[in-house]
């Protein structure tokens, strides 16, 4: 196995890892609710709790995008229950304002986007195509997607973000279900969105990256303009919103350079300096105060929690790409101490969590570290889906 396929294969595992980790404690806003929750800070898998301390899920809406408040007379049908989360609109109807989001999931399992990432992974590598990012490579993913979303019994999970409850709210109408009509459909919509004077700012959101990860790991191999089109060339079929593109490239870049054996703490440095983040300065404030304290020590953790606070805690793609290049930088030769200090780090771990772990993955393959087999061993989706798609790209 060359190099950058085993830096493909942790960045994999890396990817998958950190969202399991973090998915008992996603959106946990306030990080104390965590050691609450869990009498402690998390050290390895765990399911999660019934009730979430700071759940607005009773707030979205459960016909598309955004929250039910900001539905403007539209009477749209659930798309949650009758296309999509098919027995799960239960749980976005109770009352109460305390039902987690990823309800009754077993721990190590993966959320829905990380699922929806693996699926990719899968279809890509299966499907050997002569362009990872051409038109053909992006309609049999689609197709896929379609068809793992609305059929009934393919996930556990209770949640799906606006991006999947928007898409599908317009697929609907027309129901197309082959390849081509899906990827015909998808492209007219996205230069819908892509017009209108209001962009959905839901769709500005770190859940752009899960989906487009596979393309820029089975491009590792091609140059890195490549990488970065056929990343940026998908997000604009899944989050048609004019900022998204930029925020994908500077991710698409990072991963490409590490998969590829660029030191992972430059390119985290070199992201932030970007016009597009433009966080340096306010990331080594951060830094400093860290590095005076004990490595792996509570008060260090805290530094950590502020400065994803103070950059970006929540979905919104600009904050959370800053705050998870911050900790790429803070720990880029130690996954497990960078997963672990995602999850506690609270918020929108899950999706920053995996666009951090598939850079932690891809950098240990060069430094001699890997994520740590128990972790693996006791990963419940991945484990089943990795090994196909290794054994295929192999």
């Amino acid at each position: 196995m060359s190099q950058v396929s085993r830096s493909v294969r942790e960045a994999l595992w890396g990817m998958c890892t950190a969202d399991a980790m973090s998915m008992p404690v996603h959106w946990y806003y306030n990080t104390d609710d965590i050691k609450n929750d869990f009498g402690g800070w998390i050290s390895g898998f765990n399911a999660p709790k019934s009730r979430h301390p700071s759940s607005i899920l009773a707030l979205s809406n459960s016909a598309g995008s955004g929250r039910s408040a900001w539905c403007s007379g539209a009477n749209r049908p659930d798309v949650v229950g009758n296309v999509i989360l098919h027995d799960k609109l239960k749980f976005w109807k109770q009352t109460g304002g305390s039902v987690h989001y990823h309800q009754g999931m077993p721990a190590g399992a993966n959320t829905l986007n990380g699922l929806c990432a693996l699926r990719v992974a899968w279809t890509l590598a299966r499907g050997r195509f002569a362009e990872v990012g051409g038109p053909e490579a992006q309609a049999a993913v689609l197709a896929d997607y379609v068809r793992f979303m609305t059929m009934p019994g393919t996930h556990h999970d209770t949640y799906a973000e606006s991006f999947h409850r928007s898409f599908f709210s317009d697929w609907q109408e027309s129901r197309p279900t082959s390849p081509s009509k899906i990827l015909e459909f998808a492209e007219k919509r996205s230069r819908q969105k892509m017009n209108v004077s209001v962009p959905d700012s839901q769709l500005d959101a770190i859940g752009c990256l899960p989906m487009v990860t596979p393309f820029i790991l089975l491009s590792a191999s091609s140059n890195e303009e490549q990488a970065v089109s056929a990343a940026v060339d998908f997000v604009r079929l899944t989050h048609p919103h004019p900022r998204v593109h930029q925020y994908v490239a500077v991710y698409s870049r990072a991963l490409h350079a590490t998969l590829n054996g660029a030191s992972l703490r430059q390119q985290a440095e070199a992201a932030l300096r970007t016009p597009v983040l433009d966080a340096w300065e306010t990331c080594q404030h951060y830094s400093h105060r860290a590095s005076r304290l004990p490595v792996s020590s509570e008060e260090r953790l805290r530094v950590h929690q502020s400065a994803v606070e103070s950059m970006g805690l929540a979905c919104y793609t600009k904050g959370a790409l800053t705050s998870m290049f911050y900790l790429a930088h803070q720990f880029h030769e130690d996954p497990r101490g960078g997963i672990l200090a995602n999850t506690n780090c609270g918020g929108e771990n899950c999706n920053r969590g995996m666009a951090l772990g598939a850079l932690l993955g891809a950098r240990a393959a060069y430094t001699g570290g890997v994520v740590p087999q128990e972790w693996k061993d006791r990963l419940r989706d991945a484990r089943e889906y990795i090994p196909d798609i290794l054994e295929e790209l192999a």
